[in-house]
């Protein structure tokens, strides 16, 4: 007897072959017949037409915190997600030193987004290794979750502080080998580093890992050579200019020497930065004459960055900004409440000025007092000439009111026909990988989270980029093969049952709201699916007419298990 039949869909395997009417049979787990099924089967959800298609596989998260304290890990789930990878950009949560807890906390509150209050209270934080952190998640988890060993985590836990302050020395590079071996041991996807310049601590300073020689970096990557399944992360640059000629002789090295794929991000499409891209993407034709597999991660829709003071994260990239806005709160709305204070900060910013600078451009997206609300959806420009103030003083006045919370952007940008065509001719260039959400990761500013659902509702449905069965083979498939998953990504007999159920004509994701729903109060950017009827993990059902219903079938995905050399 079959536990499960999904009848009457539309079945969209994964793999990009068109569509075709039939029932999905699922016992123990597992896809065990496709099309016609007449099996007795204790249970049976007849879906009545929609799409029945693989799980989403989103590879780039920093879920390691939240799926400590939120096992369904929302709003990804929500909107079809199955399996995550975390651990990325170098910021695993361990291996981990009970002295460099305080660290790794305040550097993910900073670097990542994450509320503090929320770190500090929803988790012990009293693991050490890998396979400690990896054991507690065992049986606990809704979706399938995998996580790489991240490089400022290893660095920390070996070095101390002084990982933030030099190179490591041969015994300390050996040590972290160790410690990177007995994560990979323990069923760790792969290598994780970041080079980034945006990647800062909570002090300001530049993260562990960008202390790093690239022969370190190289070595750490080697040991993946021992474990089969295995692969690489790095966030290289964050410059639209083409990398620097060291760093891309880092990147071939560290993908044709140790016989790994390596994945970058973020690629961002515009209309008009195509050669930006294809310099980068270029890398790719380089490794793959020698040998080896360069990806980039491509976000598949508008970034809409919403900006604010009391985390920092963006605007701490200003000339001299990293030490101001890795201020204490108090002290940092001092800082703008006075006019010299202001004056500093305005005057350092525009030692290089950008569209980052042009005050008066910047849209008030939120508000948090009776008296601020009232600037919600306006420009910056508009205010300062109602109320006879230079932009920066109206913008500075708002965010002072408001304790450092308002939330501010540039509205809905990137959204022109000819932004969608670039992200339409990148969707069908190889050398990509749809992915890069950073979900659990920036929680009060990007709402990438939901690239699955948007990709199928203004990718497919409203700008006819590609087709539903395209779509989906970019979100299921491509990404299970890039990080070595087997079983999974495709609808076939055998194959693990992640499966998601949709409507063609309505997918896609509600509107976006700001909750306060996070431990401590901390609060983070929600957005529910549309059109999503049923999200399955190892044949259960995790999300039912969208809401989680509580059950955790996930596994701790481990490579050399769940993972093989694709």
């Amino acid at each position: 007897m079959l536990d499960l039949i999904l009848r009457n869909g539309q079945l969209v395997d994964g793999t990009g072959a068109p569509r075709r009417p039939g029932d999905l049979g699922i016992r123990d787990g597992r896809i065990v017949a496709i099309g016609a099924v007449d099996e007795p089967s204790a249970a049976v959800i007849d879906v009545d037409g929609a799409v029945v298609a693989p799980g989403f596989v989103d590879i780039h998260t920093h879920y390691d915190a939240q799926v400590l304290w939120d096992p369904t890990l929302a709003p990804s789930t929500l909107h079809g997600v199955t399996t995550i990878v975390g651990g990325n950009c170098g910021f695993s949560v361990a291996p981990l030193t009970a002295e460099g807890a305080p660290y790794l906390m305040s550097m993910l509150a900073r670097v990542e987004g994450m509320p503090l209050e929320s770190l500090e209270q929803a988790l012990s934080w009293d693991w050490s290794s890998t396979a400690d952190y990896l054991g507690r998640l065992e049986g606990s988890v809704g979706p399938n979750v995998g996580f790489m060993v991240g490089h400022s985590a290893i660095r920390r836990a070996v070095m101390g502080e002084a990982a933030k302050e030099r190179e490591a020395s041969a015994e300390e590079l050996e040590a972290m080998k160790a410690l990177l071996r007995a994560g990979l041991e323990a069923g760790g996807l792969g290598f994780s580093s970041s080079i980034a310049q945006s990647h800062k601590d909570a002090s300001g300073d530049p993260v562990p890992s960008r202390f790093a020689s690239h022969d370190e970096i190289l070595q750490l990557a080697m040991v993946c050579r021992e474990f089969p399944g295995t692969g690489l992360e790095l966030v290289p640059h964050t410059g639209p200019t083409p990398f620097p000629d060291d760093v891309q002789d880092l990147m071939l090295a560290l993908t044709t020497r140790t016989g790994r794929s390596l994945n970058w991000n973020i690629i961002h499409a515009t209309a008009t930065n195509a050669e930006e891209i294809e310099g980068k993407l270029a890398l790719g034709d380089r490794a793959k004459a020698g040998g080896g597999r360069i990806a980039g991660l491509f976000m598949p829709m508008p970034i809409e960055l919403r900006l604010n003071f009391l985390s920092g994260f963006v605007l701490d990239m200003l000339p001299g900004w990293d030490r101001l806005m890795a201020l204490p709160p108090a002290e940092k709305r001092q800082l703008f409440s006075t006019d010299e204070g202001r004056n500093r900060a305005r005057s350092l910013a525009e030692q290089k000025p950008s569209h980052w600078t042009a005050w008066g451009t910047y849209l008030i997206d939120e508000c948090f007092t009776d008296a601020t609300r009232r600037y919600e959806g306006r420009l910056v420009a508009d205010i300062a000439a109602e109320q006879q103030k230079d932009p920066w003083d109206a913008l500075l006045d708002i965010v002072v009111a408001d304790d450092l919370r308002t939330v501010f952007g540039f509205g809905t940008s990137h959204d022109s026909a000819g932004d969608w065509d670039a992200r339409g001719r990148l969707l069908h260039d190889d050398r990509v990988v749809v992915g890069a959400s950073d979900a659990g990761a920036h929680l009060d500013m990007i709402d990438t989270f939901r690239y699955t659902t948007d990709l199928l509702a203004r990718g497919v449905r409203e700008h006819g980029l590609l087709t539903t069965e395209e779509a989906v083979r970019l979100l299921t498939q491509v990404p299970a093969e890039l990080a070595g998953l087997h079983d999974r990504g495709t609808l076939r007999e055998g194959a693990w049952a992640d499966v998601v159920v949709f409507d063609d004509e309505t997918v896609g994701s509600a509107p976006v709201e700001t909750r306060a729903d996070l431990p401590g109060g901390g609060r983070r950017l929600f957005a529910k699916a549309t059109g999503v009827s049923h999200v399955l993990v190892n044949g259960e059902v995790l999300v039912e007419a969208g809401e989680a219903t509580g059950t955790r079938p996930g596994r701790v995905l481990r490579s050399g298990t769940d993972t093989i050399d694709l």
